[in-house]
């Protein structure tokens, strides 16, 4: 006797959008999700919105000459699969399987299927994660973030519909404040789940909830479906899995999660038999800057920045290119963490800060979260947006100055330390003005301005003229302290190609199942060990539709 048909853990984008498919060809669903309603949807809710399109009508009214091939060509040379992988051999096999799928999924029906759910998007594409290496290296060749109108909650908006339907159906219950603390096998196969009722709560999207105990259930279902997210609330296991070779991540870490990202689903897999692949993975961004009044633990956001600001290390000496604002996250992280720095810099003036900063999140973009066609066209005026202006006024780590020397010293007193030379910092600028003032320049960071600026959209509204630093009605400097931010989670649960689990020797376990971040966006890491950005919300919406059709 069951009590349900299927049982999906989580609440967020992924399991939403499995749940939703399984009710919609008739099955009955119970979701659990251990924190409030006040939290439905989970991450998603957050997120900017962005969506990795391939060939889209957005895409082709820029002129952009965009194809499957091209884009799956762009995923090959940033996953970086084991040897093998293509030919189903070796770890990756899933991995590069889920990753051919999804590249035709996002060049084929992905666009169609949401727009007829009545999602629409911000028609400027946006060029994420540029690379700047060799051909067949990571990046994106061109622009492919399309920013949903409504931003994450837009995505939503639909599946959120269509739970309410099926609640009124009688095919859906979502039971919040159920944490599973174990999965059900009997022979072998997973026949359900236990967890705890916890205490009710009033605490407002995102913030922490206690994890007191006031019951006990227990629960069967044909089918169990994990939805649980990643590890990146969780700092201890983060470290933990760090690689060895990327260095030391440092002692202080912001988060770009709610605390309820804490890897427990990958554990309820572990306990079950499930094989979790690719640990080390992760993808945490270099640019975080702490919220002043935050929401969660640690709570930071992520500056999404252009291409102009000098990128120093703790220390003040330059990254090397391409490691350049918004080229290659990873990449740069590494550089960072393998040479020990605590924190690194943003180094610019006001004018580029106008035109280039914008900040990741639902919450830090209200005219496109809330679709504010008025509040939109400033971001074409001059001037930051309104939230990025907030940070500036009112953030610690935005240091002002008119001059480089005077620049060194307040970035030194927010560190209490003496490691940026003043006459060192002042040379840097020096040597990036004279080059910029040359009219073309060899610095391939310059040369990268210039690139970007012959893509309409960069060059009206994301990447300032180039001009020296030091130009006075575009002043006055800034230096901006950045942190890493924690946030996806690229290994996960080993899955087929239809979602279900797989045990350490490759074969599926009975009755269990695994979508979004839980499991690497599909198959324990479609990303490999890099991500073109856009891919995250659509990956959950493409694991938890294989997950949703295949049960």
């Amino acid at each position: 006797m069951t009590d349900t048909d299927v049982i999906v853990i989580g609440a967020g984008l992924a399991g939403l959008v499995a749940a939703t498919e399984l009710t919609r060809r008739g099955q009955r669903v119970i979701i659990l999700d251990a924190e409030p309603a006040a939290s439905l949807g989970g991450q998603a809710f957050w997120s900017f919105g962005g969506l990795f399109l391939v060939d889209s009508p957005e895409q082709r009214r820029l002129g952009l000459r965009d194809s499957a091939e091209l884009a799956f060509s762009d995923w090959l040379g940033s996953a970086e699969f084991a040897a093998g992988a293509e030919r189903g051999e070796g770890p990756d096999a899933m991995g590069y399987a889920w990753a051919q799928r999804f590249v035709e999924f996002a060049a084929g029906p992905m666009r169609e299927w949401l727009h007829e759910l009545g999602v629409r998007w911000f028609p400027l594409v946006q060029w994420a994660e540029r690379g700047g290496y060799l051909a067949g290296g990571h990046g994106n060749t061109l622009p492919r973030f399309h920013v949903t109108w409504g931003t994450g909650p837009g995505v939503l908006a639909p599946f959120l519909a269509a739970a309410r339907f099926a609640r009124s159906e009688g095919l859906l219950q979502i039971r919040f404040r159920h944490r599973v603390t174990d999965l059900v096998v009997t022979d072998g196969q997973v026949t359900g789940v236990r967890a705890d009722v916890l205490a009710p709560t009033t605490a407002p999207r995102g913030e922490p909830t206690s994890r007191e105990v006031t019951d006990q259930i227990e629960l069967a279902a044909h089918a169990v479906v994990l939805a649980t997210g990643g590890i990146g609330a969780n700092h201890d296991l983060v470290r933990s899995a760090w690689p060895e070779a990327a260095g030391t991540l440092p002692e202080q870490l912001l988060s770009g999660v709610p605390d309820g990202t804490d890897g427990s689903g990958l554990q309820l897999a572990r306990d079950a038999g499930g094989a979790v692949v690719h640990a080390e993975r992760m993808w945490h961004y270099p640019e975080g800057i702490a919220m002043p009044e935050g929401i969660w633990s640690r709570h930071g956001v992520r500056i999404l920045p252009g291409p102009s600001s000098l990128w120093l290390d703790s220390t003040g000496q330059r990254l090397p290119a391409p490691l350049f604002p918004g080229f290659d996250a990873l990449g740069a992280l590494e550089h960072l963490t393998t040479g020990g720095h605590p924190h690194s810099w943003f180094v610019l003036n006001k004018a580029i800060m106008n035109t280039e900063f914008a900040l990741s999140g639902s919450d830090q973009n209200p005219d496109l979260t809330g679709k504010d066609l008025r509040l939109l066209a400033q971001r074409v005026l001059p001037g930051a947006v309104g939230p990025v202006e907030a940070f500036a006024q009112h953030s610690p780590d935005f240091v002002w100055a008119d001059t480089p020397a005077e620049l060194a010293a307040g970035m030194n007193a927010l560190t209490g330390s003496s490691d940026i030379d003043p006459a060192a910092l002042n040379r840097l600028i020096e040597l990036r003005d004279a080059q910029v003032a040359s009219g073309l320049g060899k610095d391939p960071q310059i040369a990268a301005i210039h690139h970007a600026r012959g893509y309409v959209v960069d060059k009206r509204m994301r990447v300032a003229p180039p001009r020296p630093l030091t130009t006075a009605k575009d002043g006055p400097l800034l230096a901006v302290r950045l942190q890493v931010l924690t946030r996806k989670t690229l290994g996960g649960v080993h899955t087929d190609t239809s979602g279900r689990v797989l045990d350490a020797r490759g074969e599926a376990i009975g009755g269990l199942y695994a979508a979004g971040e839980a499991a690497g966006f599909g198959g324990g890491g479609v990303h490999g060990r890099r991500a073109l950005e856009g891919t995250f919300l659509a990956g959950c919406l493409y694991s938890g539709t294989v997950v949703g059709t295949s049960i």
